[in-house]
């Protein structure tokens, strides 16, 4: 007792000076609150530069689903972007992992969050994002280009003055707010009409021109230049908007990464793989011309039909439903290697041969190439089990062309939009040619992403047609 003073405190008694002690007690706890946050502030923010990547072994790449950028095909990670990202870890020593963002915005909104390190992928030069991101690697150009067939009429458009009179077909968004620009610009009389089915992509409209189905429509160069080596009758030559720089980006903090990232740029661009991956997705001919090379007439269908006659039956199957396989996938050519790697009789990717036991070296080795997919049809088929015969033919066929992941996608979305997952013409066939639209590749129940459908549509298609023949002609 100090004056004969008293205070309560949770209680019990403490005297004036207890109380001191308590409110000294109090202003150090305060300090050490003030001190631990102000610690768990600066964790939070720590740098995370090139230093940290190498340290944890792992560089997080930032992209969007497309085929220009990242995607699946056959069980394999693509895309000329992810290829890329995927040079440039190997350059640091680190393993890459793949974070998808499903627009630009959210690119640069996970970059900024610390869920990724780099984005992969042409980030357009912007006064708000140059200001919060470090813009490195290659700077790419991109515009507007008129996608037309080039070889119709008298010929393609030239100039933009051309389009008056003409009908455009475009999605909405930037194209549509380009080409209304555009109709201002050369007075009027440009014909537009706005795409807003979800069920048409902007890759579909480039199909139907390519078809002939509609004469005009608007796409980034990039992704223009990509389709037309699948339909070469395209014509992207003529711009319709002015250029836009645009390159890969990290955090403006990380400066030895965007340095590290600009000295590989410099030193690959001009590198063998660097050459392969572009010329892999802009040069390379994807469309397939089949000249056959031998008579059904003649009752035979190829020179491997006696393999094709013992490995078949592993698995269940007509040989001629085989045969018609393999000339789908390489017009019976054990030289083939396609644009994506796969190579041989049967096509098989490397990785896929390798795990089906194909010797390496043997890969166009047409019974080690038969020997390997029908293993390969094998495996896929119990993915199938719950579709009875012969309707699971189908599903086999569709995951020897795009992996199984992206035919269970289209099952998913066939089953929550009310169509018979179990039965694949006219259901899940659809399905797979959604997948080629945000709306759908990016639905949670999809697992795995963007997919060009429209090949494995007529992949099935064709491959069940002239099964169908060689049944007529061909005896068993």
């Amino acid at each position: 007792m100090v004056n004969g003073q008293w205070s309560m405190v949770n209680g019990q008694r403490l005297t004036v000076m207890g109380r001191g002690l308590l409110a000294a007690l109090l202003i150090l706890v305060m300090l050490s609150v003030a001190v631990g946050c102000d610690f768990l502030h600066k964790k939070t923010t720590v740098k995370y530069d090139l230093e940290q990547i190498v340290d944890s072994g792992v560089l997080r790449v930032i992209t969007l689903y497309g085929s220009t950028s990242y995607f699946q095909y056959r069980g394999q990670d693509m895309g000329f972007h992810y290829e890329l990202a995927s040079q440039f870890a190997e350059y640091l020593g680190v393993q890459i992992e793949v974070v998808v963002a499903y627009n630009i915005a959210e690119l640069t909104s996970k970059l900024l969050q610390g869920e990724g390190d780099l984005i992969a992928f042409p980030l357009p030069y912007t006064n708000e994002w140059k200001n919060i991101v470090e813009y490195c690697g290659e700077e790419a150009i991109t515009h507007q280009v008129l996608v037309q067939r080039n070889r119709w009429r008298p010929r393609p458009l030239k100039d933009v003055t051309e389009l008056i009179g003409k009908e455009v077909y475009v999605k909405p968004g930037r194209f549509l707010q380009r080409m209304n620009n555009l109709n201002q610009e050369v007075g009027g009389g440009i014909i537009i009409h706005c795409v807003e089915s979800d069920s048409l992509s902007l890759e579909d409209l480039i199909t139907q021109v390519a078809q002939g189905k509609i004469d005009y429509t608007v796409a980034n160069n990039d992704l223009a230049k990509l389709n037309q080596t699948y339909y070469p009758n395209l014509e992207v030559s003529m711009a319709v908007s002015h250029d836009q720089r645009a390159s890969w980006a990290v955090r403006k903090e990380c400066t030895q990464l965007a340095e590290a990232v600009n000295k590989w740029h410099e030193e690959n661009m001009t590198s063998p793989r660097y050459t392969a991956s572009m010329k892999r997705y802009y040069e390379l001919s994807k469309s397939k011309i089949f000249f056959p090379i031998m008579s059904i007439k003649e009752g035979k269908i190829s020179p491997y039909d006696n393999l094709f006659r013992q490995y078949a039956k592993e698995i269940g199957w007509d040989w001629r439903l085989l045969a018609s396989l393999a000339y789908n996938e390489s017009n019976f050519d054990t030289t083939a290697v396609s644009w994506a790697g796969a190579k041989g009789l049967m096509q098989l990717m490397p990785g896929t041969a390798k795990a089906m036991g194909v010797p390496e070296g043997k890969e166009q080795n047409p019974e080690e190439s038969i020997k390997g997919a029908v293993k390969y049809i094998g495996l896929t088929s119990g993915a199938f089990r719950s579709i009875p015969e012969p309707e699971r033919i189908k599903f086999i066929l569709a995951a020897y062309n795009s992996g199984t992941g992206h035919i269970t996608d289209a099952m998913a979305l066939a089953e929550k939009y009310g169509a018979n997952k179990y039965v694949w013409d006219n259901n899940v066939e659809k399905y797979i040619l959604l997948k080629s639209n945000e709306e759908y590749f990016s639905d949670p129940v999809c697992k795995h992403g963007y997919f060009r459908g429209i090949e494995t549509y007529n992949f099935v298609r064709d491959i069940i047609q002239r099964f169908n023949r060689y049944k007529e002609v061909i005896k068993e």
